[in-house]
């Protein structure tokens, strides 16, 4: 990787800061036609203002030789390989002003076109109201801040080497910057849908560690992956289109239930009438593992046992969160082999659940074998803590390498392509929101099918 430096060259980059009024010029200032004045008289108060308010926005502009804007103009006119559009960069600006030589205004230029670029490969293009049900919060911004990776490039003279290493690091970013350079330009839909996905892939973490979990909602698939390679792979079960549509996380497996209960929601207990069935028909109830208590105001709660008829089936991982999404066992293992598997109410089920689950727990350091075996076989509810945590990332790409290794695309079953590609057309907008404000929707996993 190429930041070893760069948290150090941190209080660099206030050395490199030009003077005067440049140091409150910014991206969205100094990629327009005329730029402000470099310099600029300025009275003490507003001085003292900026001291004790400074503008939180990055970058600081930082002084760029032409040798070091020549290189950042060839990396522009190069960008396109990375699925974005060298025109958004505005490289007429910045040649015009390398023709005029060595100047503040050329360190204004090239340092507003440079931020612009580590923010899209880094962060991505798409702004967050076009991502949609996107709940992910990129780390990136924070462990390479812009103002530091434009002094390490400047430092280092490498500025094509610097932005390349933002890419994301993950091999399926790389086979589609491939397909993208193999796609002619007169196939312009399968064009814009490789740089739709190829951006998908940059609004998550960079480097996803060593050891993860991630499943595609579209391909219906699961992949358990140790250092970028597939170990195992599991079909899946996911939110059918709706409100019950599965939104796309990054979350923490911070244990493994087996043998779970199940609480069944409201919707049913009360809606349905399943809590006066399970406290008039005792016996009925026992035979399905339902035990019902009566709270105040005769608020009835409804428990499904473990058993081989539980809901959640023998296992479900822990993975707090606003959303309550978990992965879960099911007992209706048939509906694995169905074409159309976004037939759940939000929670993605799994098959083999149970090994799932007993691999979490055994590289967790949760476990051994013997004891996982053991307690999976108990019928008993036991949660088994992870000493070492794993991610899992609930993605949802339209175009990726397949679990058989191939590029393909996949169904749009939730219509989450179009936002994006319009997006990618539009205007670059800049000063883009790291979260979304759409609406949190607690999925209440009833377990049941939904019919479509």
């Amino acid at each position: 990787m190429r930041f070893g430096g760069l948290f150090g060259a941190i209080s660099a980059t206030l050395a490199l800061t030009a003077p005067g009024a440049a140091q409150t010029l910014f991206a969205q200032d100094v990629l327009q036609n005329d730029p402000a004045p470099a310099t600029q008289d300025m009275s003490a108060a507003s001085v003292a203002q900026e001291v004790v308010q400074a503008d939180p926005r990055e970058p600081r502009v930082q002084d760029w030789s032409i040798a070091n804007a020549e290189a950042l103009l060839a990396a522009v006119e190069a960008i396109d390989a990375e699925g974005l559009n060298p025109a958004d960069y505005r490289p007429d600006l910045l040649r015009a002003d390398i023709a005029n030589g060595s100047s503040e205004a050329l360190s204004v230029r090239a340092s507003g076109v440079f931020s612009w670029l580590v923010e899209d490969l880094r962060d991505g293009r798409t702004p967050m109201d076009a991502r949609r049900q996107w709940f992910v919060v990129d780390p990136d911004p924070d462990l390479l801040p812009t103002a530091a990776v434009m002094a390490d490039a400047l430092a280092s003279g490498d500025i094509a080497g610097t932005l390349a290493s933002l890419n994301p690091t993950h091999p399926d970013y790389a086979a589609l910057r491939s397909a993208l350079a193999e796609t002619p330009e007169s196939e312009a839909a399968r064009r814009q849908m490789i740089r739709a996905n190829m951006d998908r892939w940059r609004w998550l973490a960079r480097d996803l560690g060593n050891q993860y979990l991630i499943t595609n909602v579209p391909e219906y698939q699961l992949r358990l992956t140790v250092n970028d390679q597939i170990i195992r792979t599991y079909r899946t079960i996911v939110g059918a289109p709706g409100r019950t549509a599965t939104p796309q996380l990054a979350e923490t497996v911070e244990g493994v239930v087996f043998n779970p209960t199940w609480t069944v929601p409201q919707s049913i207990v009360r809606g349905e009438g399943l809590g006066n069935r399970v406290l008039n028909n005792p016996r009925w109830a026992r035979a399905n593992g339902y035990t019902a208590t009566r709270g105040a105001n005769n608020w009835v709660t409804v428990v499904q046992q473990p058993g081989p008829g539980n809901s959640l089936g023998r296992m479900k991982l822990d993975m707090p969160n606003e959303h309550a999404i978990f992965l879960h066992d099911t007992p209706a293992r048939n509906l694995f082999g169905s074409d159309n598997r976004a037939r759940s109410h939000g929670c993605i089920r799994v098959e083999r659940a149970l090994e799932l689950a007993m691999t979490v727990a055994i590289l967790g350091q949760g476990a051994t074998r013997d004891e996982a075996v053991e307690i999976s076989t108990s019928g008993e509810y036991t949660r088994v803590p992870v000493e070492r945590t794993m991610p899992v990332y609930i993605t949802y790409f339209t175009m990726g390498v397949d679990i058989d290794g191939k590029l393909r695309s996949f169904e749009d079953i939730y219509g989450r392509d179009a936002p994006v590609l319009a997006a990618l057309d539009a205007p670059r907008q800049d000063n883009r929101a790291r979260e979304t404000d759409e609406e949190v929707i607690e999925i209440v996993e009833d377990a049941r099918t939904v019919v479509g």
